[in-house]
Order: C-alpha cells, then sequence, then structure tokens
C-alpha cells in the first residue's frame, strides 16, 4: 500500500471521503493504480473530471487512464468551470 494526497476542488469536494480536511484527503492505494482508478474508488465520474495534476503538473487526458501514482504524490482534480 502507498499512501498519496487527494485534492477534489468545487463540486468535486462531495466525492472525498469522511475525515477529508477543506478539500484534502489521504488515501491509501495499492500500487500501480492509475488516476482513473483512484477516481473510480473515492466516485468521481468520469465526466466531471477537467483538470489533472500531480505534483502542480498537468496530465493530459489520455494520461488519466494510463499514469500510475507513487507514494507521496498529491493528485488534484477539478470539474469543468462553468460561466462566462
Amino acid at each position: 500500500m502507498m499512501r498519496i494526497k487527494l485534492k477534489l476542488f468545487a463540486s468535486l469536494g462531495q466525492y472525498l471521503p469522511p475525515g477529508a480536511k477543506q478539500n484534502i484527503a489521504e488515501l491509501d492505494i495499492s500500487e500501480g493504480m492509475t488516476i482513473a482508478a483512484v477516481l473510480g474508488k473515492v466516485g468521481v465520474p468520469r465526466e466531471l473530471v477537467k483538470l489533472v495534476f500531480i505534483d502542480g503538473i498537468h496530465q493530459f487526458p489520455q494520461d488519466i487512464d494510463n499514469r500510475a501514482l507513487e507514494s507521496g504524490e498529491t493528485l488534484a482534480v477539478w470539474p469543468p468551470v462553468a460561466g462566462g
């Protein structure tokens, strides 16, 4: 098992597990879990994911299914922005 930090912003905050502080939760995940697997673990619908960063580095849409997280990393996710 590995531990990562998950930050969910705006309306995605409702998917944080109990015990999350502000918009951040620490999660224990299995080695090799991808971004998509982590988001699925907490129940974030794929269509609500717009921007994804790992340790401040933007991840492209194709990375969501392929990029495995490493222990100590911070995964930050934003939903689409509404308004104009």
